[in-house]
């Protein structure tokens, strides 16, 4: 198999799908089984998402999740794909990191989104607005800040200060200049619009300084991986959630996923069957052999050092089989 693919690392990003007529504990209980098989098959990370207010999505507390997935596993090193900085107060955030580190040390990663509410009711029941996101910059720098021990406040994190948990920054927009400027590794998506990432990938390198946490720069590519027997199998793990985020755009609410059979069956308006169409695309999927020669050319184009998997499908076991035969590529 490609050298390239076997020198970089795979990382999972699961963001705990609720599923139609399935309660949103199972999905939360999903995500922990999958981070055990993740653990399992040789993947490096393992991280959980932060969405409130969201029917098809049950990971709203990030960090008390990844407590639960570090507390299950062993090995896999567990973090957030991301806390969004701009709804929580730095100090809070750092000592939550402070306490998984010091509970689990030398395998919490903490990834940093900025983000804020998706709806104006979220945005008002967390006192946030849109504005909050522009302060992103200067959030990052305190919540480090408490880690070093330089707060100007006098107050100290405990535990957090003087311990060194990996800051990542989830890189929309100026975020990949963001984590350049504050010399942080970086995570950028979609695979899905190549072009856009790479000129991402390219300001973030350009503008990169050196720093305490990390000397030079790392970039992570996201985006959804489906792989299976047949090209047509592969295809049909991506249905349950292009079907959902046609659904989000048109009626501004994002379902729990449907079954595929269920979609297939569906009366679409021609906007949505457009969102749906387009949602399949793009993606990296098939065999393993044509996911493998996909993922040559990524790696080639954006010299990354570490992919992160965010696929979600209504079909458990057929996502588990995904991620099994996508690491038979990296440790062949």
């Amino acid at each position: 198999m490609s050298a390239l693919i076997e020198s970089t690392r795979f990382s999972v990003l699961d963001r705990s799908r609720t599923r139609e007529g399935r309660p949103a504990a199972e999905a939360l209980r999903d995500t922990v089984r999958l981070a055990q098989e993740a653990e399992r098959l040789g993947y490096h990370r393992f991280w959980v998402s932060e969405h409130h207010g969201v029917p098809g999505v049950a990971g709203s507390a990030p960090t008390v999740l990844a407590a639960a997935v570090a507390a299950a596993t062993r090995t896999i090193r567990v973090g957030t794909g991301g806390v969004m900085l701009p709804n929580h107060r730095p100090l809070v955030v750092a000592e939550q990191f402070g306490v998984l580190e010091s509970l689990f040390p030398g395998r919490v990663d903490m990834g940093l989104g900025r983000s804020v509410g998706f709806t104006d009711g979220v945005r008002r029941a967390l006192g946030r607005d849109k504005g909050d996101a522009e302060d992103f910059a200067a959030q990052l720098a305190e919540l480090l800040g408490w880690f070093e021990g330089t707060s100007p406040t006098g107050a100290h994190a405990r535990p957090a200060e003087g311990l060194r948990v990996p800051p990542f920054v989830l890189a929309m927009g100026e975020g990949a200049v963001i984590a350049a400027r504050a010399g942080l590794p970086m995570v950028i998506g979609d695979l899905r619009d190549r072009e856009k990432m790479l000129r991402g990938v390219d300001r973030y390198r350009s503008a990169f300084r050196p720093s305490p946490w990390a000397p030079e720069p790392y970039v992570v590519v996201s985006g959804t991986i489906a792989v299976a027997a047949t090209e047509e199998e592969a295809r049909r793990l991506l249905v349950p959630e292009a079907w959902s985020m046609a659904h989000a755009r048109t009626h501004g609410t994002f379902p729990p996923l449907p079954p595929a059979e269920r979609v297939a069956s569906l009366a679409m308006t021609a906007k949505e069957r457009g969102l749906y169409e387009t949602g399949l695309r793009g993606h990296l999927a098939g065999t393993a052999e044509q996911v493998a020669r996909e993922l040559e050319t990524v790696l080639e184009e954006t010299g990354a050092q570490e992919v992160l998997v965010t696929t979600s499908t209504y079909d458990r076991a057929a996502l588990v089989d995904s991620y099994r035969r996508l690491a038979g590529l990296f440790t062949a």
